[in-house]
């Protein structure tokens, strides 16, 4: 369980490719510092078990599924990710609730001074509100407006600045997370 509040930016120093699947090593020394093998971090808003934490390096192994439905088989050496480690027990939840679990890969549209439109997919966008939360990349952000095939978020300067956000343009993929709890009602409701 994440809060989708980025610790750090981290980079991909190397990206093995073998057996349909991937080994992301990403430099993240806040991150890393304080990870043990075995624990669960969000890499560009995706749950990875850490595989090694080794000076400020921490490894992952992606496997094909994950590389289906996230933007992470993209990933080269020189990229840059937001970081989370997980959430524990006693620790502030400053976004919302993210599991690390992407619904759908966002296209962004439009950058401007106020934020990002994002196109979205119809799976993704059913559980979409305005003035509801999404994860983006791993960011816990608010919609700002709800289109038919898109969706908009405004942007803080800090936000531009302590993430990948501000480095997004148009034709960028991104990860999507939509709320748990949207999921969970609509699940309780059919029964």
């Amino acid at each position: 369980m994440f809060t989708g509040i980025v610790r750090e930016v981290g980079r991909v120093e190397s990206v093995e490719r073998g057996g349909g699947g991937v080994r992301l090593r990403i430099r993240a020394p806040e991150t890393a510092a304080g990870a043990s093998v075995g624990d669960s971090v969000a890499v560009a808003g995706v749950c990875l078990t850490a595989v090694e934490a080794v000076d400020g390096v921490l490894a992952f192994d992606a496997v094909p599924e994950t590389l289906r439905r996230s933007s992470l088989g993209g990933l080269e050496a020189g990229s840059t990710v937001n970081v989370e480690p997980s959430l524990r027990a006693g620790d502030q939840l400053g976004g919302h609730f993210v599991q690390g679990h992407v619904d759908g890969l966002g296209r962004v549209r439009e950058v401007d001074a106020e934020g990002l439109e994002i196109e979205a997919p119809a799976e993704v966008l059913r559980y979409c509100v305005e003035k509801g939360s999404i994860a983006v990349e791993g960011v816990s952000l608010t919609l700002a407006g709800l289109g038919e095939d898109a969706f908009s978020v405004a942007l803080i300067p800090h936000t531009r600045e302590a993430t990948t956000l501000g480095t997004l343009r148009p034709g960028d993929s991104v990860n999507l997370e939509t709320d748990v709890i949207a999921r969970h009602v609509e699940r309780f409701l059919e029964r």
